[in-house]
């Protein structure tokens, strides 16, 4: 009997050693199986990954570059009768860049704020010419550099930004549908569009990685640059409450960061008074380029009063069709962020929300007299969602035919009328 039960010890001995061992198997088989999907992935240097946006974006970038210079170069054709025998200096073409609000911003890098109607004009770009200036001999010559190189960084931005947030298809033609938007010239003329696009852009950069400090910092020398820039302040705070969960417990003092950004606004302000004696300088300068707080829809309204109130190949109507043109196809762009099969997720509605924001600034201040939309068709420029929404709809090879041969078409003819000195927005 004891024999018989010292037998049975050892089977359950057994078994259980063999149960054992059959669970180290299987948790270790198990092990071998989690392990990997819990490992970080392996991590890229942040320069590849900017050089990858760079060899992106960089031959959209040059061949822009190209197309702008042969334009300019053809133009010359403009200034000549049949057959003349007349010349022209190379540093012409240079000076047919030198249009409208150009002269602005070089007035005021070379003298200071010395009139009020020029407070309408944000500091940054222009105090960019003045410290290039003695580089490059002329503020007009800095403001070109400033505004090509501010181009190719707000490509390399943006390619980044869609690429993290989709694919590298879609990011490359995002860049392209922006490098080709008809009013795209006005990122290579010495305006400040590029360099206040750079700056929003690299605010959102940071904003989606959670670099708060840094994100602040950019959206500050956005708001230096353009007045619109101190609304990103709203993007701003909606991503850092997402990416808290909207709990108030996990709320920590960078949240403040989001102060930076009106600073701009503030220390702009705080100039017109020193300067001007009008620390809303700014705003009333609106009154000097015709422009008042209105309804929504006032612009559109007015645009298309003045359309029907003028021949339909008149001056005044073609031009109203250009700008409520543009307004309204990014109406649709804006709605489709929050609508449709290409509308935003919600980890990412912070992009619809700046569209919105954005949209409903430049359109609640329409310009009094025959052109209320003026300016539109460049300011659109800014609403960098809309591009994002444009390069998700380039999946169908047919759209990409219809915006790319419209859009370049637009582009060379916008183009060549600012070169000649026409009015165009």
């Amino acid at each position: 009997m004891q024999s018989a039960k010292n037998n049975v010890q050892k089977n359950m001995i057994a078994s259980s050693s063999i149960a054992n061992e059959t669970s180290a198997v299987e948790q270790s088989h198990v092990a071998q199986l989690i392990v990997p999907s819990l490992q970080k992935p392996r991590t890229v240097s942040s320069w590849k990954l900017w050089l990858e946006a760079f060899q992106a974006v960089f031959p959209i970038y040059l061949a822009t570059r190209i197309a702008f210079l042969l334009l300019t170069y053809l133009s010359t054709l403009f200034f000549f009768d049949n057959f003349s025998d007349h010349t022209r200096k190379l540093t012409d073409l240079l000076k047919q860049w030198s249009r409208w609000d150009t002269s602005q911003f070089t007035s005021i890098a070379q003298s200071g704020y010395t009139n009020p109607s020029t407070a309408a004009f944000f500091p940054l770009y222009p105090m960019l010419e003045a410290l290039l200036t003695p580089i490059f001999h002329k503020p007009f010559y800095a403001g070109l550099v400033i505004s090509n190189l501010a181009t190719l960084g707000l490509f390399m931005v943006l390619y980044r930004i869609v690429r993290i947030e989709t694919n590298k298809k879609q990011a490359v033609r995002t860049v392209l549908f922006l490098a080709v938007f008809p009013t795209a010239f006005f990122l290579a003329a010495a305006y400040n569009e590029s360099l206040f696009l750079f700056l929003a852009l690299f605010c959102f950069y940071h904003m989606r990685r959670g670099s708060w400090w840094s994100a602040g910092a950019f959206g500050l020398l956005a708001s230096l640059t353009r007045s619109a820039g101190v609304f990103l302040l709203l993007p701003f705070l909606y991503e850092y409450l997402r990416q808290h969960e909207f709990k108030l417990q996990r709320i920590r003092f960078n949240i403040v960061a989001g102060a930076l950004i009106p600073i701009g606004l503030v220390l702009f302000a705080l100039y017109c008074y020193y300067k001007l004696h009008d620390i809303l300088a700014f705003l009333h300068a609106q009154v000097s380029w015709h422009r008042q707080l209105s309804l929504p829809w006032y612009g559109f309204t007015s645009a298309i009063t003045n359309i029907q109130d003028h021949a339909i190949l008149s001056f005044n109507s073609i031009h109203n069709v250009i700008d409520l043109s543009a307004g309204l196809v990014m109406l649709a762009l804006i709605t489709l962020c929050f609508v449709g099969p290409w509308k935003f997720s919600r980890d990412r509605l912070v992009y619809a929300l700046y569209g919105l924001v954005f949209y409903l600034f430049l359109i609640l201040f329409p310009a009094m007299g025959d052109s209320p939309l003026q300016s539109l068709s460049r300011l659109v420029l800014e609403l960098f969602p809309a591009f994002m929404i444009l390069g998700a709809m380039g999946r169908r090879l047919a759209f990409n035919i219809y915006y790319l041969t419209i859009s370049i078409s637009l582009l060379a003819f916008m183009l060549l009328q600012f070169l000649m000195g026409l009015w165009i927005v």
